[in-house]
């Protein structure tokens, strides 16, 4: 499977984000990141779905909207309205995750589900063919910059076990962690501060996909 990669805007220059978005699709990104905190679910604060709607026309790249709030039913709509090509929900925020899911589906988007780093996998076992995604932070959400937890490569590769679609991967991501996750099994390389700091993003886009 090919790996993909999902510059994360939480680590852009918030003051030129469409510049931002244009230099990571030049670079060869494959998706735009874009993380939505409610300061409940997670103690930060960042965009909403203002954002997305102002990202749609500057770029051709598939919007991926992960949702780190409360009651994320409540906004599906306006996100895919907006321009979200694709939702990720919490599991651990959702009352009724494959009702949940069916909504962001009926929205007309497609659908992913994330899971904290001590969530079992399993949670989603109810959900598996009715995703296109499954996210597995790797580090705790709620802040970028933060330290790598290797404990979730081995429930990388148990999922992808009994998983065929995408497992994208998000916190501490870099050209050698995401060896590591490349080798588990996730396909989707979500990184902010490793692309965004460096010099030459179209190396560290590469680096990423493990390309020389």
């Amino acid at each position: 499977m090919k790996t993909l990669v999902a510059p994360s805007m939480l680590s852009a220059d918030f003051g030129k984000l469409a510049e931002e978005t244009r230099r990571v699709e030049l670079a060869g990104a494959d998706w735009i990141h874009l993380d939505v905190m409610d300061g409940h679910f997670v103690p930060n604060l960042t965009v909403g779905p203002g954002v997305v709607k102002a990202l749609r026309p500057v770029t051709r790249l598939p919007l991926d909207v992960h949702l780190m709030i409360e009651n994320p039913e409540r906004y599906l709509e306006v996100f895919v309205e907006a321009g979200a090509d694709r939702i990720t929900v919490h599991a651990e925020a959702c009352a009724d995750l494959a009702r949940t899911v069916k909504k962001v589906r009926s929205a007309g988007a497609q659908v992913g589900v994330a899971l904290r780093p001590r969530t079992d996998w399993k949670v989603l076992s109810g959900c598996l063919e009715a995703i296109d995604l499954a996210l597995l932070m790797t580090v705790n959400p709620g802040f970028g910059g933060q330290a790598f937890m290797p404990e979730v490569l081995p429930k990388i590769e148990a999922l992808r076990e009994v998983f065929d679609r995408h497992i994208q991967v998000d916190g501490g991501i870099n050209d050698k962690t995401a060896a590591q996750t490349r080798s588990a099994g996730a396909d989707v390389m979500v990184a902010g501060t490793y692309l965004f700091r460096a010099a030459d993003v179209r190396q560290a886009i590469a680096s990423l996909r493990g390309e020389p």
